[in-house]
């Protein structure tokens, strides 16, 4: 695994060093990317070598088998990545990636992974993060393989099974009356208070949330690697993703950018077109691209019950956006009316429980094969981002769905009835 050999700041370029556990960048409060040695990585890291998959986690290749392009450091893993691609049924050039099959059931467990790792490698004790819901059960599992506390604010309202999660891996779990905005602020508050408090560097929380460290990018652009291979090292013609806070977006396009240097793409392969997708309930980012703005506004009164879509803010929004300019692709939001139906069509003739935020994909993507923008045929990665089965309760409320009150006093077994 390749040492870093510094974390630059996204917009400024500063250069800072990695030998201390980082958030920011101090001056300017960008975000901040791992930067490798592009030129000796050129000489060590081979896509096609075999030694690379031996190297990997013995109880999983997963995320890890792209260790030569990830932080020197041993893995806190729990077999999470190479996920399988679905093909569509109906349509020939759509496969669905199943990031369902993560650990914790969702995309999460990469970029919390990643986290974790490093903060295990840096001596951390304490990681806090606001979330609208998977990534705070990613770090409660996490921190828990590591021994570490984890400190978690969630709206709420989030999907019963991610407040469950927290309790579960034994995590500090604070629900909050409001959005994750509101958690970030509380969060940060607390954080602010223990500084003020001069308490030890050891019971300090560190701050994990959505691009306020280096490494959850890290972990989410094993994404846009998995992809590559999975497609026998060619890109595809375009990249559906589900957008909240836009980490794994970012993070593709990242993992882009290092195999096209490390000459892992053929000459002149072009990048797939990047569709950003949320729900017309919280739609920052679809509303700044129609509106050419090149960041999102605070979106007010934020509701859907694709809850990992409720981001009114995302911190990364003029990163998001770049990209999906520069790509060629699009922003789109769907209605939660229309998400459901998504779900429910994919479930019924493609067998596949998509997760709200996988459904704001799939519904765009109906969208823009009825109106000819895309083909059947166009070569489409869509991202299911979570498994459908961690929303049953949010999904039931969609449907309106309630579980029967009454069962029959005698059930019929084999043409035989017997008491209950």
């Amino acid at each position: 695994m390749p040492p870093i050999a510094y974390l630059e700041s996204v917009r400024s370029h500063h250069r800072l060093s990695a030998d201390t556990p980082r958030t920011l960048d101090p001056d300017t409060q960008e975000s901040l990317y791992v930067r490798y040695d592009m030129d000796a990585l050129r000489r060590t890291a081979h896509r096609d070598n075999p030694a690379r998959y031996a190297a990997a986690s013995p109880r999983s290749l997963g995320m890890w088998r792209y260790r030569d392009v990830l932080p020197d450091a041993e893995p806190v893993t729990l077999g999470e990545g190479w996920t399988p691609m679905l093909q569509s049924k109906r349509y020939p050039g759509l496969l669905i990636k199943e990031e369902g099959a993560n650990p914790t059931g969702s995309f999460k467990a990469r970029g919390l992974g990643l986290a974790v790792t490093m903060a295990k490698h840096y001596g951390l004790q304490h990681l806090a993060v606001p979330s609208a819901g998977n990534a705070a059960g990613a770090l409660a599992a996490y921190a828990a393989a590591a021994g570490i506390a984890a400190h978690l604010y969630m709206p709420q309202d989030v999907p019963f099974a991610n407040y469950l999660e927290g309790i579960v891996y034994g995590a500090d779990v604070h629900m909050v009356d409001g959005l994750i905005s509101d958690c970030a602020r509380l969060l940060g508050e607390q954080i602010k208070a223990q500084k003020a408090a001069n308490l030890p560097a050891a019971e300090t929380w560190f701050d994990i949330s959505t691009l306020k460290e280096p490494f959850r990018v890290e972990g989410k652009k094993t994404m846009g690697y998995e992809v590559a291979e999975q497609l026998g090292w060619t890109y595809p013609d375009a990249i559906f993703y589900p957008t909240g806070g836009g980490v794994g977006l970012i993070g593709m396009w990242k993992a882009f950018e290092e195999m096209e240097a490390l000459g892992w793409m053929a000459a002149g392969s072009r990048r797939p077109k990047m569709y950003a997708l949320q729900s017309t309930g919280c739609a920052p980012i679809a509303s700044a691209f129609e509106q050419n703005q090149s960041a999102s506004q605070f979106f007010q009164n934020a509701a859907t019950f694709a809850a990992g879509l409720r981001v009114p803010k995302p911190y990364g929004d003029f990163i998001i956006l770049e990209i999906v300019r520069q790509s060629g692709g699009r922003a789109i939001a769907s209605t939660d009316e229309e998400i459901l139906a998504s779900i429910l069509d994919y479930a019924r003739h493609e067998g596949i429980f998509l997760s709200p935020e996988g459904a704001a994909a799939t519904a765009a993507y109906d969208q823009l094969i009825a109106a000819g923008e895309l083909s059947p045929s166009d070569r489409v990665v869509l991202f299911n981002t979570g498994a459908g089965l961690k929303y049953t309760d949010m999904t039931a409320d969609a449907m309106r769905l309630r579980r029967p009150q009454s069962l029959p006093t005698s059930l019929p077994v084999g043409g035989i009835i017997t008491p209950v």
